[in-house]
């Protein structure tokens, strides 16, 4: 039997990119029930210090997800670190978009808040390789 996976991209503000992610992609950022967060917090089970408020609603602080429109892609997580990116990523998502669509792609992306990073091919491959708004490398191809 295979093995279910999720992709999990740290973050110093998870719901924010979680939103710049989702719009990036197409996907949805799944809700969180903001009831069952409330009830879980009366009950001692959760503290106020792990919410927060993002776009007026309550929600954990500790991350947020995002999922595809399609069935069976893995779910994106995004989960809060203390810590600031420092290095290269060791792992990093592929936009597969196509050749003819790769241009236009990238320059959507860049006026959403992404940066160029450079530019490389390999043989018949050529992808570019950006930036998220904290960072995280991902290559459009």
């Amino acid at each position: 039997m295979a093995t279910e996976f999720q992709v999990t991209i740290d973050a110093a503000e998870p719901h924010v990119l979680a939103d710049w992610w989702a719009e990036a992609l197409g996907w949805q950022v799944e809700p969180q029930d903001e009831a069952f967060i409330r009830r879980a917090v009366a009950a001692g089970h959760a503290s106020e210090d792990q919410t927060t408020t993002h776009r007026g609603a309550l929600v954990w602080a500790a991350g947020a997800a995002i999922t595809s429109p399609d069935p069976g892609r893995p779910r994106v997580l995004f989960q809060a670190v203390p810590e600031a990116k420092t290095v290269k990523n060791r792992v990093h998502l592929d936009l597969r978009v196509g050749d003819e669509r790769r241009e236009a792609e990238v320059a959507r992306l860049l006026g959403m808040g992404a940066t160029e990073l450079w530019r490389a091919s390999q043989g018949p491959f050529s992808w570019v390789t950006m930036a998220d708004p904290e960072g995280n490398e991902f290559c459009v191809a």
